[in-house]
This record gives structure tokens, sequence and C-alpha cells, in this order.
């Protein structure tokens, strides 16, 4: 999957529904992908897949220790599996199921945590999932991958479907806007540069990649600044060849991300930096420790500053 690939113009959809539409074209020729749901089909976009083929769905109720359990005797068959549930309750409930049954007993599952982050707004702390990438950091041998637009989620679901070994691929729910029109390779384990400046690094991923791109632009707009901005669609493993050679610059950099400030995407940076003896300004943008607010993903954006203004504010004085 490492090849040059053209990006052709995708329209704004949620990443849910290209992961549908993908899994439809793979499960066309390929009957051995099968998909399991613990009654997300709905929400999981996969009404269209169950009408489509009835025989390669398996719907275990609301039950997520039994999907996972199912997903991995499945897969120890031979079958391309596809376990999809809310991310919140997947990698809390479940997630003795995915260490032993799917990681320890390497049964290739790729598992769907959709609904992920805040998306799920005003229902609140209980459904969020700000846990997610540090409980599976720290398991041996489960891939950790959050896609930020159409044109990743199509390639990883692609790449999933390949690889043999477990996966864990979260999800949000909001459309999102294509990050680059340009030709562009994907490759789990490989940073996607989105574009290449001297001043200050974003790395970001999932859903606050495009905020981070969006601060970008308005820090070069406003204060002539040129970021680096990184798509770090891999949070495990993590592109290190790619963090060291932009900390080289010396320049900022901030990490983004849809988590608890605790063992994501920042800290898996802060740690790789601190152990290599790369000293530059750094700065983690997370949830912080606390339950969060009520309100929409965007509502909750906004009060914790991750949005554009947020985001370009923070880089600021950092850089300062």
């Amino acid at each position: 999957m490492g090849e040059t690939i053209a990006n052709p113009h995708v329209s704004e959809k949620p990443n849910l529904e290209v992961f549908s539409s993908t899994l439809q074209n793979l499960a066309h020729d390929d009957r051995q992908i099968v998909v399991v749901t613990s009654d997300s089909r709905g929400s999981g976009k996969l009404v269209p897949f169950g009408q489509k083929y009835p025989e390669q769905i398996i719907e275990v109720g609301i039950a997520e220790q039994n999907l996972v359990g199912v997903a991995a005797g499945l897969a120890s068959t031979g079958k391309k599996v596809f376990a999809v549930s809310p991310a919140c309750f997947l990698t809390a409930r479940s997630l003795e199921q995915i260490k032993a049954d799917v990681a320890y007993s390497d049964n290739p599952v790729n598992v769907i945590g959709i609904s992920a982050g805040v998306s799920y707004g005003a229902l609140g702390s209980t459904h969020h999932s700000l846990h997610d990438f540090a409980a599976l950091r720290a398991i041996n041998n489960i891939l950790v991958v959050a896609p930020a637009d159409n044109f990743e989620t199509e390639q990883a679901i692609r790449a999933a479907a390949a690889f043999p070994h477990p996966v864990y691929l979260r999800f949000g729910k909001k459309p999102m806007p294509l990050l680059s029109e340009e030709e562009t390779s994907f490759e789990f384990g490989k940073g996607r540069v989105i574009q290449e400046g001297d001043d200050l690094t974003f790395v970001a991923t999932g859903e606050t990649v495009w905020p981070a791109l969006q601060a970008a632009r308005k820090l070069e707009r406003e204060q002539g600044l040129r970021a680096t901005v990184i798509s770090m669609h891999t949070i495990k493993p993590l592109d290190e060849n790619l963090l060291a050679r932009v900390a080289a610059k010396g320049a900022p950099m901030v990490t983004v991300e849809e988590h608890s400030v605790y063992g994501g995407l920042g800290e898996a940076c802060a740690s790789f930096l601190m152990q290599n003896g790369l000293a530059l300004p750094f700065k983690i943008m997370a949830i912080p420790d606390e339950y969060t607010v009520t309100g929409s993903q965007g509502d909750i954006f906004r009060h914790y500053g991750l949005t554009e203004e947020g985001i370009a504010e923070t880089a600021l004085q950092l850089c300062k």
C-alpha cells in the first residue's frame, strides 16, 4: 500500500460512509469479508451492506464482548472480519477480548470503533471514547489508526482487509473535507505530510487534522508563519522517521487530537522526542483530565480550543 495513488476529488462525506461503501466494493469480489455488529448496523452505515450481502453480516446485539469473541473466532478460520461497534463501548467493555482473543491470539480482526472521540456530543462522558488510543497503545500486536479524510479512510480499509494482523480503526460522525487534491500515498505506520514549512509543525490525527490545517493557513496568512502539517493517521506504530526529520528543524511542535491528554498521540510523540534527545518547544492539545462539558462535538472542540482559532493561538504563543 506504499505506492503513489492518484487522489481524486472526494466530496465531503462522513468517513463512516466511505468505510461502508469501500467495504461493499471489497465484499463484492471477496466472499471471505464478514462484518460483525453489536446493534450498530444503522449507526455504522452498514444497512446497504446488509441488504447487498446478507450472508456476510452477523448481528450479535448489544453484547460487545461477544462481538469481539465471535469476530476472533471467524478470523481464526480465515475470514476477513470487521467488528463494528461504538468506540466508547468497544474499547472499554471488550478490552480483555481485544487483548486476549484478538491481539494475543494474533487473529486478524479489524476492530472498527465508530462515533469516536466526542462524536456523541451531548450524550456525555459515558459515550465519549477519549481513552481508546491509550488503552490500545499499551496492548502488543494491534495497530491503532485514525483516518482524517475520505481518502485516508478508503485506503485504510483496503489496507486493513489485506493486513494479516489486528488493526483498530477509529471513525467519527461528521463530514470530513479533503485535505489535499495532490497525488499522495498511504501506508500504515507512515505519516502523511499535507504541507511543508520551517516555522512550526502540527502533528494531528483523525478529525483534528482539518482544524490544524486551517490553523496553519491562518498563521501563514496573518503572521507569515509557514507550518508543516502532518496527518499522523497511525498512532501505533508511530512514524518515528518522519518525526525525527521534522524535529531536526528545531521548530516548535504542536500535537492535536480528539483524545485525553494522557496516553495518546501527544504523549507518544513526546516520548519519542525526549528519548532521542530531540529538544524543541512542544505542546499537546487534547481533552484535559476532566469529564467534558456537555454539548455537540463542535461545542466541545470550541470549549477546549480544538478549533482553527484555538490551535493557531496556542501555536503562536509557543512560537513566541
